[in-house]
């Protein structure tokens, strides 16, 4: 395709494609989604940073792109089963608690944990203990990618070195993909949940009262992001509701899950 074709289907102009080739122009996405479209190629191949991944591999993901959701769930456990190694064989005896922050997940980890006899850890903790600060700081003074890269760097710690373990995750975890794919593939994955009512009590119980801090709409922001993440939530291999539940009870449960489902094979679908 001449630069004059270009300039014409991206709506850009001859002399800003120029700027682009030579990397002096400064493009915004949507010019940069216009000239992906002009270019019939996906937007992420334009701005990919490493090296050139084999052929082999954008066939398969343009495969997988083009399956129905159902199949591709199906396909990712074909591929788990078949290429998963080590992290398929320990995966049943590594427990990762996901769901938002005030359903249960340190509480009732470390009382299954103690049970199990397996260490317990919360990864936010692990962040902080690596970072050498506060999540507040690290956030204050780096930001979230920072955040991002810590929280991947002690989740791939806890998997290497440990084939038996319960881990509560934060809550924001199942938002970056190839983290959350990493716990999905390497840790029997439980969703504790609760209602949105009792994820503020609880948190506020625990003297945290940042959730209705100069905020009306605390309930409303809380439904939000339940809502918005409820389908990656989904993604878990089981789910466990605490709502109006006893601790002592709502522990002997989960446990109980944890045994039925250990003694089961991990399903390839």
């Amino acid at each position: 395709m001449s630069r004059k074709i270009l300039a014409r289907d991206s709506s850009l102009s001859e002399r800003y494609l120029a700027q682009l080739e030579s990397g002096q122009g400064n493009i915004s996405i949507v010019l940069l989604r216009q000239l992906a479209r002009a270019l019939d190629t996906p937007i992420e191949t334009l701005v990919f940073d490493g090296a050139e991944p084999p052929v082999e591999f954008t066939h398969s993901v343009e495969l997988l792109r083009r399956l129905p959701p159902s199949e591709v769930a199906r396909a990712y456990g074909v591929l788990i089963e078949t290429f998963g190694g080590a992290e398929r064989d320990f995966r049943n005896r590594r427990i990762a608690l996901i769901g938002l922050r005030g359903a249960g997940k340190s509480t009732l980890g470390a009382m299954v944990a103690a049970k199990l006899g397996v260490p317990f850890v919360e990864l936010d903790r692990e962040i902080e203990r690596e970072s050498g600060m506060p999540l507040t700081t690290l956030f204050d003074l780096y930001g979230q990618p920072a955040f991002r890269r810590f929280e991947r760097k002690c989740l791939d710690r806890l998997i290497d070195d440990h084939k038996a373990i319960v881990i509560a995750t934060g809550g924001s975890l199942v938002s970056e993909p190839a983290t959350f794919e990493r716990l999905l593939a390497s840790c029997f994955t439980v969703w504790i949940k609760a209602s949105p009512s009792t994820h503020m009590e609880r948190v506020v119980a625990q003297g945290d009262m940042r959730p209705m801090a100069n905020n009306r709409e605390a309930m409303a922001d809380l439904q939000r992001i339940l809502k918005v993440r409820e389908p990656l939530y989904r993604r878990a291999d089981a789910q466990f509701d605490t709502t109006n539940a006893p601790l002592e009870s709502s522990a002997a449960a989960l446990l109980e899950l944890l045994q039925e489902c250990a003694a089961e094979p991990t399903p390839s679908s």
